[in-house]
């Protein structure tokens, strides 16, 4: 009964039943996990080159890089974060005070209609103008109580992004420094060719750096577009905006539209003719040739990804996983794409079995 073929079948189920449960253990640190192996694979140029300085002294090289990252990423957006949540409550302190009234809008908007579409609609009893003005006012108002719920959670996660950023520091230090062995014994513990896993590893990195570096160029971008734009045109809350258009801009083709779409409308319903047509005109030229531009070229590019492909998988992921799907769907339909590419290789080079005669 206890023989060989049975000992490893057991053996296996245990190895699958500890394997699942570490991944279980860690599932609540799954985002500060994730986070710092992608920051691992960016810098670990900056970490070698300072290796290369330090003389080998892979301790001090990992933290100077991890002081380095704190510098040019973790601090600029602590800061930004800062400015954009002063804005939130300002904005909700606004809303709480009905200085901002989201039916007023909706009604100013819709009275803007020309006259004769509004008739032509009352004459076919094609709309109720009275509903849309409704439903308009009742979606707007439904947005602010959602800025004011998402503003108030913002402090009740405070201790848990802390906790988290805490992780996630504390683990990149480690995943610099031992990086490579790390890299190395995943390798050669996964059960496939070491030229595939090679392969497979080499296309894993190159995704996510291609993903992480275009995604955050075209987010800056857009952001700084956006919000120069709102500032110019004495928009309140150009910081907020610019950094809710970043954020949106990592939906391909729509993101930042989404924000300076609608308050061009206002503007140009509300009689502001040059503001809106300013800024309509501004984002579809500059905000939108970022994404137009730039997002094939940095990330498209190196991921050999097609257009259609990014953008399915990016809204895929982010539905899925969050903010960090916009990095885990492409890279995961790259992978996909690899492992058939190395099963296309593998079935032409090896002789179809009624040949091996």
């Amino acid at each position: 009964m206890n023989s060989p073929g049975l000992q490893r079948a057991v053996f296996l189920l245990l190895l699958a039943i500890v394997t699942a449960a570490f991944v279980w253990v860690l599932s609540p640190f799954f985002g500060a996990v994730f986070w710092a192996v992608i920051m691992a694979l960016l810098f670990n140029s900056t970490f070698q080159a300072l290796l290369r300085r330090l003389r080998g002294r892979r301790n001090l090289a990992a933290l100077l890089t991890l002081l380095f990252i704190m510098l040019i990423v973790i601090l600029p957006m602590v800061m930004l974060s800062a400015a954009a949540a002063n804005e939130i409550s300002t904005l909700v302190a606004r809303v709480s005070a009905g200085d901002i009234n989201f039916r007023a809008y909706a009604q100013q908007v819709l009275a803007a209609l020309p006259r004769w579409l509004t008739d032509l609609m009352a004459r076919f009893d094609l709309i109720d103008i009275q509903s849309v003005v409704e439903k308009f006012s009742d979606a707007l108002l439904k947005s602010g109580q959602a800025i004011t719920s998402q503003a108030l959670s913002i402090g009740q996660n405070a201790l848990v992004f802390v906790v988290n950023l805490t992780v996630m520091l504390y683990l990149l230090f480690f995943f610099l420094r031992d990086g490579e062995q790390l890299s190395r014994m995943i390798r050669q513990t996964v059960p496939m060719e070491r030229a595939q896993t090679h392969y497979l590893a080499n296309k894993f990195s190159t995704v996510v750096r291609a993903t992480v570096k275009g995604n955050v160029v075209v987010a800056l971008a857009q952001g700084a577009l956006g919000g120069l734009a709102f500032w110019a045109l004495g928009i309140h809350g150009a910081v907020l905006w610019g950094a809710v258009m970043a954020l949106l801009s990592l939906l391909p083709a729509v993101g930042a539209a989404l924000i300076w779409g609608p308050v061009a409308v206002y503007l140009l319903a509300t009689g502001s003719l040059w503001q809106g047509v300013a800024l309509a005109a501004w984002g579809a030229l500059a905000v939108g040739m970022v994404d137009n531009v730039l997002r094939p070229i940095l990330v498209g590019k190196d991921t050999k990804l097609p257009d259609y492909v990014v953008l399915l998988t990016t809204l895929g992921g982010i539905s899925l996983f969050g903010i960090s799907g916009f990095v885990i769907g492409p890279t995961i339909a790259a992978l996909f794409m690899a492992a058939w590419a190395l099963f296309t290789r593998e079935e032409e080079n090896d002789p179809a079995p009624d040949a091996q005669v």
